[in-house]
């Protein structure tokens, strides 16, 4: 056997062409079988379709509650970065975070926590803010408001 004999069985195998004529042997139903679901193109339902059986997502037990959908998601930021993304005197609020890109675009309640150190005086508007975040605002010299 020589090197030029070897045949390669994997990247270069043809594509099996399917609907092409009864000589293929893929022709006629092209190996979708006779009539049923899974004949016609875009078909197979949907995914939880087990074909008249008792579907598995009615068989488990429906446990527990959950309220994703009404939850309240904060953009969180830390003092460490509001040190370094306004100067001395600035004033922070959701509006200014997302000019500085500190929070996405689409955030509409801002956290602030106490992370990292605080050197500059900042007025920071923010709907919650941690214990500790407090104290180091106020410790240097800036003030918390926060809505009602």
């Amino acid at each position: 056997m020589n090197l030029n004999d070897v045949k390669s069985a994997g990247k270069h195998k043809r594509r099996r062409r399917i609907g092409r004529g009864q000589g293929s042997g893929w022709g006629c139903t092209a190996g979708r079988g006779n009539k049923g679901e899974g004949q016609r193109a875009g078909s197979g339902g949907a995914l939880y379709h087990e074909g008249g059986q008792m579907p598995l997502y009615r068989k488990l037990p429906k446990r527990g509650f959950t309220n994703a959908l009404f939850k309240t998601v904060h953009a969180i930021v830390n003092v460490s970065d509001l040190e370094k993304a306004f100067p001395d005197g600035g004033e922070v609020d959701i509006e200014a975070a997302k000019a500085v890109n500190l929070v996405k675009k689409r955030a509409k309640s801002l956290k602030v926590l106490g992370k990292g150190e605080l050197k500059v005086k900042l007025t920071v508007k923010a709907d919650k803010v941690s214990a500790s975040a407090r104290e180091k605002i106020e410790a240097a010299g800036g003030s918390i408001e926060t809505p009602a």
